[in-house]
């Protein structure tokens, strides 16, 4: 469940200050610690200010009914930032926000910090409480009959502000005094209940939980608790024990009251009730805090720890608690499946800009294969992201240079290996082209051929992280940068990562708008090389020129494909070198055999060889394979993954479709056995051109659709 926590602590975002400012704020190391208990429980949690921004911050954050998420809530740890209603700044706000949250309403808050108003109500209930008066200003006559000794305090302030004892008329006005210059607050002034000091704290709705007494224990001084005693932690004037130790009769009667203010207050969640118990073992209920507080040495803190309950245990259950008054669940709350993909839907198109922000900053740093100085430099960068993901690199399965495995919490064993090239694959000029955005087309260099597929996977692990699913999910990350070599270094290593895995999806771009890749052709790069004599242009010779010897063999190796389908022959890159006016000597071809069939191209570099057999006086000729890829053919292991991709892409109304390339990719690499996929990336245009592009809307949608895929993956 989504959970904001939303607390006061430095910002003074209001449009004016004035009036009372609010000295009441948590530390933040126990709105950590409530951090981290929700954490623990499964929730994804974001922390915000409870000022004049909550309504846009929260707006952002938080789900809608509409979208199919389970509203979520906030654990209210704000006391406002001024005024004297401040407690109910934020629950009012949240009432008309509509988003639910943990605690008293508004108009419990506004009763419960009025204490003048609290105990008309307990008056009224016939709840004991000690006598009091209101007075207006130092000078305003005390018309009600009241024992010395007296308490002061203000009579809508909390955490015993401005709270002393009077014993005559003079301290009396000194201390009323002192709260309307301080406070601008009328004074309660109360008779002093010479006795024990209890606080009750209170836990749960239907039923409410009473949580043991905890006493208050003065070991010198007055018999009151000050502002200075809750806050100097170091000061040993007043300590507590609990469970207090009270008889049977007394702690029912405590436990009875404490419940039947509870509810005259209609307090919700949890809640503290404070007692002073006279000479003679009568209670008075002093007051009551509707925001009892969750420091870790507060009174109700202690009281759950003395009924079992650890300081995590404490904060879920009470999440749990506001939950079941809203929701009517119990016990779990974990998202149905339902709920947990359309927050990470949304997590993901609420993050389009960003994600394209991003893909800008990787594309503008060119990394092109033969430069390894530009490569590392990536590497860096994106090393110190991949960390913040919590994922570590394989230091037995990484080279160097070449390749880089990483994993996740839950490690690769049996997950889902995703494969992506951080090299932009050949030389297309002195100046890389930038980023840049049109309404349907995202260009720059190689945005497609890597940037696209890597701004795909950091997004999908970025938003499974905040949906607190991705240490949950084996994973592997495997970059690689010798794309542009045809993974003559990493294509050994992807192999035995590969085998660790369940399953492989490559992030190679697709081709046509709206597919995933289920069969791609492998391709085999021969360079040949004919040498022969330097002829003078337009000498009488028998001697054949290289290059009419390489032109007349190039013609023939056309027919060399038409003789089988699926495989095709492209003629690359003919040079020449030559003497001043003289023909060339030597010439040099690269062949590229585009195949289904690793037999079939083997086959055909045969027939390539026996072309150039017939060789005539003073030629020589060299054949080298440079690069064989292998091809993605489709497999019987792949189905059931390539059925899960379109059925997910359904649910979520993505159109996708199987689809099959001439190009090579990582693909091929993998192991017959393991399901892959492959052009998880968004399909382009113009690839490994100065106009390569991808398709802009592809980019929420494969990161939505991988996203799922891997949800899918969570184990608990």
């Amino acid at each position: 469940m989504k959970i904001a926590i939303v607390y006061n602590r430095e910002s003074k975002a209001v449009i004016n200050l004035f009036g009372i400012p609010n000295k009441e704020k948590y530390g933040m190391d126990t709105i950590m610690k409530v951090k981290n208990a929700l954490l623990a429980d499964n929730h994804r949690i974001r922390l915000f200010e409870g000022d004049k921004n909550i309504v846009e911050n929260l707006e952002r954050f938080m789900p809608k009914v509409t979208s199919g998420e389970r509203p979520g809530l906030v654990f209210n740890l704000s006391y406002g930032i001024q005024g004297r209603g401040r407690y109910m700044h934020i629950p009012g706000i949240l009432e008309m926000l509509g988003i639910p949250y943990v605690g008293s309403g508004p108009e419990v808050h506004a009763i419960a910090l009025d204490k003048v108003v609290t105990k008309m109500v307990l008056i009224q209930k016939g709840i004991p409480t000690p006598k009091f008066a209101v007075l207006e200003t130092p000078d305003s006559s005390l018309n009600e009959e009241l024992r010395y000794p007296l308490i002061v305090k203000p009579k809508s302030e909390a955490v015993s502000f401005g709270l002393r004892i009077v014993k005559n008329e003079e301290e009396l006005r000194s201390g009323v005094r002192t709260i309307h210059d301080e406070f601008a607050s009328p004074t309660l002034v109360e008779e002093y209940i010479d006795g024990r000091e209890v606080n009750i704290g209170l836990l749960g709705n239907a039923p409410t939980e009473v949580l043991p007494p905890l006493e208050l224990l003065f070991e010198e001084g007055e018999r009151i608790f000050t502002f200075a005693d809750k806050t100097d932690h170091k000061a040993s004037r007043v300590r507590s024990v609990c469970p207090a130790k009270l008889d049977d009769k007394l702690a029912e009667k405590l436990d009875e009251l404490a419940l039947k203010t509870f509810k005259a207050l209609g307090c919700q969640d949890l809640a503290r009730v404070d007692f002073r118990i006279d000479k003679k073992g009568n209670p008075y209920v002093l007051e009551v805090n509707s925001m009892a507080s969750l420091g870790p040495d507060s009174s109700f803190v202690k009281a759950a720890a003395a009924k079992g309950l650890s300081y995590e245990s404490l904060v879920q259950r009470i999440i749990h608690i506001a939950a079941e008054r809203y929701f009517g669940i119990a016990k779990d709350l974990a998202p149905s499946e339902e709920e947990a993909g359309a927050s990470l839907f949304s997590l993901i198109t609420q993050a389009r800009d960003k994600t394209e922000t991003d893909l800008k900053q990787l594309t503008n740093l060119y990394t092109a294969t033969g430069d390894a100085v530009s490569k590392q430099t990536f590497l860096r960068r994106l090393d110190a992201r991949l960390k913040r993901l919590s994922l570590t690199l394989d230091e037995e399965r990484t080279g160097g240079k070449s390749h880089w495995l990483y994993k996740t919490k839950k490690g690769l064993e049996e997950g889902t290996l995703l494969v992506v090239p951080i090299d932009d694959p050949g030389s297309r000029g002195a100046y890389p082209m930038p980023f840049r955005k049109e309404p349907e087309k995202l260009f720059g260099e190689g945005i497609a051929s890597s940037r696209g597929g890597l701004a795909v996977v950091l997004r999908a692990l970025e938003s499974l992280q905040e949906a607190n699913l991705l240490d949950g999910i084996p994973a592997g990350l495997f970059l690689y940068a010798d794309e542009g070599h045809g993974m003559r270094y990493s294509a050994k290593h992807l192999q035995e990562a590969a085998k660790e895995a369940k399953e492989v999806l490559v992030m190679a771009p697709a081709f046509n708008e709206g597919s995933f890749i289920s069969q791609r052709r492998g391709t085999m790069k021969v360079k040949i090389v004919i040498e022969g004599h330097p002829l003078r242009i337009g000498a009488k010779t028998k001697e054949r020129s290289v290059l009419e010897y390489l032109l007349e063999n190039v013609a023939a190796l056309q027919e060399i494909a038409k003789e089988e389908p699926f495989l095709s022959l492209s003629v690359q890159d003919i040079d020449t070198t030559r003497y001043s006016i003289l023909a060339p000597h030597r010439a040099s071809v690269t062949i590229i055999l585009s195949h289904l069939e690793e037999e079939k191209a083997d086959q055909a570099f045969k027939k390539i060889q026996s072309c150039f057999s017939q060789k005539p006086k003073g030629i020589r000729t060299y054949l080298e394979i440079l690069e064989k890829r292998p091809p993605l053919q489709k497999r019987k292991a792949s189905l059931s993954l390539i059925e899960e991709i379109e059925n997910m892409a359904r649910q979520w109304k993505i159109p996708m479709r199987e689809e099959s390339t001439i190009l090579p990719s990582a693909a091929g690499t993998i192991p017959a056995a393991i399901p892959v996929v492959c052009g998880m990336a968004p399909s382009s245009k113009r690839l490994y051109t100065p106009q390569e592009s991808i398709n802009r809307q592809e980019l929420v949608q494969k990161t939505i659709l991988l996203a799922q895929l891997l949800r899918k993956r969570h184990t608990s």
